[in-house]
């Protein structure tokens, strides 16, 4: 199905989307440096945490709300705080929720909120974010603070597999009302996640699939490794899924955006 068969502010970002794309290529050809940082320079993909020129990113394009960024420095002090989806890259999931005008949202893999609660404040009120993950300890260092900013009524936190939720979702008669999924999670699951929010999200949906780099492991998979072979296998078959546009961005750990056609 071509482009222009889905609705045009899709088709626009689609468009936006790939541009960015090209122009992180570029980047990377004329500063190899910032494409797979050694582990010294980088642990977060392209470009690294202490890195000038990620500051300068930060200091000319992110807007973060007040709650989400005492979040954020929260997280960043817990021992697994290198979980947490980056700020940047959070805030364009925001912008492209809001770009669709969506209502109903999925994440797989809630860690301690942060970008649940960042899809939360750009969703209407009436909009929610079915929230997946299996561990509620980390969820309950973001919870009062998605109290704080308002929006707790909008994120249903769901703890157990996500496999389980969605499947549940499926049998509710809910398959095509979801407008936007953020899959972040168990690698080896990757895949099963995918096909499961496919069903779920409508035509001109988005499925954002984090890690797509897995820090660089995908170039040569190991045999023994089965997060960087589930991630490489997805991402060729994403490469030829008719079903879907896509978009795979240099930012953070890699992150593709699958626009349903």
């Amino acid at each position: 199905m071509p482009l222009l068969s889905v609705p045009k502010e899709v088709a626009v970002g689609t468009a936006m989307l790939g541009v960015a794309f090209a122009t992180g290529m570029l980047a990377g050809k004329r500063y190899p440096s910032l494409v797979f940082g050694t582990p010294k320079s980088s642990t977060n993909g392209m470009i690294g945490k202490s890195s000038p020129l990620r500051q300068y990113l930060l200091d000319h394009s992110l807007r973060e709300h007040p709650i989400l960024k005492k979040l954020r420095l929260l997280t960043a002090d817990h021992p697994w705080g290198r979980m947490m989806v980056s700020c940047e890259q959070a805030q364009l999931m925001a912008n492209l929720v809001k770009l669709i005008k969506a209502k109903k949202v999925i994440e797989i893999g809630v860690f301690t909120g942060y970008n649940a609660l960042n899809m939360a404040l750009v969703l209407p009120d009436n909009g929610r974010v079915i929230a997946c993950d299996i561990n509620e300890d980390y969820a309950k260092i973001g919870r009062p603070l998605w109290k704080e900013a308002g929006v707790e009524h909008k994120i249903d936190l769901r703890i157990k597999p996500a496999i389980q939720t969605l499947d549940e979702l499926l049998a509710n008669g809910e398959a095509e009302t979801f407008d936007f999924a953020f899959i972040d999670a168990d690698k080896e699951s990757y895949n099963e996640y995918y096909e499961k929010c496919l069903r779920l999200i409508k035509k001109g949906g988005i499925i954002a699939i984090d890690n797509v780099f897995l820090n660089g492991k995908v170039l040569k998979p190991r045999k023994d490794d089965s997060a960087a072979q589930s991630i490489h296998h997805l991402n060729e078959k994403l490469l030829r899924d008719a079903r879907v546009n896509i978009s795979m961005l240099p930012m953070g750990d890699g992150v593709t955006l699958a626009f349903k056609l």
